[in-house]
């Protein structure tokens, strides 16, 4: 339906070439030679008005299904400039941030050794990495490129963000249910200032039952949010070079509390 609504609404606005890849956007994931404009691959070129468009129409399908990964992406992608600035500044101002500037390291299954992984021992950063995308059934490939930053370093900033995204939830010992997500989003709220964060942070506790919302609002909202604003930044971490790394130790060196309550990963979509 979204995919319908954004053609048309693009289609409208005189730019048939951007309409036929916002429609294909999330159909045919990575590059394509009729998306890529020279910025970066699949980098789609939309106008103020589109942006709009996009961030409201993405916006209202997200809050109906938080678990829409397709459109929580859209509308980080047009809504976080001022956010991503101040993210790659960050960045650049840190030694391992600004190698991560420099290399472009990528988290996808292609990149990483799971075998070695496995072979960690328990408590390392990268064997309870790989615990938690086998206990929560995820994978970092489901992290859909960028295409809506206008500005290629930017764009990096922002895949870099979406490909941490689950090393955070390691970071945090958080499982993928609503509650776990929510509190991730508030700690990334106040990590990152990034719109998508605020209003995840906001609007996802409406979808929490009153025990979850009590444990939010009670410890886990205010620990994510002390230590969101408190820990280094988490995009100034070179992760891939971390896997052997005590998990406390990591934790430790970010400034970063273990959580007070444990969650299960059990029943991943229950509020």
């Amino acid at each position: 339906m979204l995919c319908g609504l954004y053609a048309n609404d693009v289609i409208d606005s005189h730019n048939l070439p951007t309409a036929v890849c916002v429609h294909q956007l999330h159909s045919s994931p990575g590059f394509t030679d009729s998306c890529y404009d020279g910025l970066y691959p699949g980098h789609i070129q939309t106008t103020p008005i589109q942006k709009a468009l996009l961030a409201v129409g993405s916006g209202v399908a997200a809050l109906q299904n938080p678990y829409r990964h397709d459109m929580v992406a859209v509308l980080g992608e047009t809504t976080g400039h001022l956010a991503l600035i101040n993210l790659r500044d960050r960045m650049k101002n840190d030694p391992e941030g600004y190698t991560i500037l420099t290399e472009r390291p990528r988290i996808r299954l292609s990149t990483l050794d799971l075998s070695r992984m496995a072979s960690l021992p328990d408590g390392s950063f990268g064997r309870e990495y790989l615990r938690f995308l086998e206990d929560n059934h995820v994978t970092p490939d489901s992290r859909a490129d960028v295409k809506f930053v206008d500005n290629e370093e930017l764009a990096y900033v922002m895949q870099r963000y979406r490909e941490v995204h689950d090393l955070l939830h390691t970071l945090l010992g958080m499982p993928t249910n609503m509650l776990g997500e929510v509190a991730v989003k508030w700690f990334e709220a106040a990590q990152t200032g990034l719109p998508m964060c605020a209003l995840g942070a906001v609007l996802g506790p409406l979808r929490l039952n009153s025990s979850r919302l009590q444990s939010l609002f009670t410890s886990l909202g205010p620990w994510a949010l002390q230590n969101g604003r408190r820990s280094r930044c988490i995009l100034s971490i070179f992760y891939e070079r971390r896997w052997e790394q005590n998990l406390e130790d990591l934790r430790q060196e970010l400034n970063i509390e273990p959580p007070p309550v444990i969650l299960s990963a059990a029943n991943k979509r229950s509020t």
